[in-house]
């Protein structure tokens, strides 16, 4: 399996600068998925290096990069107007570096997660998208929730992978309401313990681990999804 990262350099367009990405590419993958890293840390964070990394030896080639505020140094996300755009074109670069027929996934950690999401409200074309924890209201206020762009989802082949204890998503039951209101085309698994990082109390383990260990399921998923689609 080839298993080395190549470094890339995105074109954006307009006044934006371009992104830096890191793509891994396995021998004849059966799919690609664009990675998207959460607000407080970049593309080279473990946890994104794991769960990509071990996707690899799932088939699955995957793109990730970092955000233009990222890229900067700065510490606060860029709009959604600009997150939105580099979605745009990151998503062109992994369509034009995939074989003919190959499906194109979205998916980010929190913050790169509801961008994807949001882009594809917009009309940026997925094969579908993979939640890695979605955010989906400040914490401590679930009046907030941050969802009103999913009725234009429907349809959309989506995984929510999210943490019983993220406070990003309690109450659970506001999380299961939605998912269930965009079934059957979206799943949600809950991982028992998990906070908005997927660790556990009292399971101590690195967060390269922690992200590798997220890749199975979501390979079975993206597999899944794509025998359903070839019929």
């Amino acid at each position: 399996m080839n298993d080395e990262e190549l470094p890339l350099v995105i074109e954006v367009g307009g006044e934006l600068d371009a992104v830096p990405a890191l793509l891994l590419r396995p021998d004849d993958p059966t799919a690609t998925l664009v990675v998207a890293h959460g607000a407080g840390a970049g593309k080279e964070h473990p946890f994104l290096a794991g769960f990509c990394r071990a996707l690899a030896g799932h088939g699955v080639a995957t793109l990730r990069f970092d955000f233009p505020y990222r890229a900067a140094g700065r510490r606060f996300p860029d709009r959604p107007p600009v997150a939105i755009a580099v979605w745009r074109a990151v998503m062109d670069a992994a369509r034009a570096g995939a074989a003919d027929g190959e499906p194109v996934w979205a998916s980010g950690k929190s913050f790169g997660g509801r961008m994807a999401s949001m882009a594809v409200a917009e009309g940026m074309d997925v094969a579908g998208l993979v939640f890695l924890g979605y955010p989906l209201h400040p914490p401590g206020r679930p009046e907030k929730s941050r969802d009103e762009h999913f009725p234009q989802l429907a349809g959309v082949p989506m995984l929510f992978l999210q943490g019983r204890k993220d406070p990003f998503a309690i109450p659970n039951e506001q999380l299961d309401r939605l998912v269930a209101g965009l079934a059957p085309s979206a799943v949600l698994e809950w991982i028992d313990g998990a906070n908005h990082s997927f660790e556990i109390a009292g399971a101590k383990r690195p967060a390269v681990e922690i992200g590798a260990g997220l890749a199975p399921g979501v390979a079975d998923f993206l597999a899944a999804r794509g025998a359903q689609t070839a019929v």
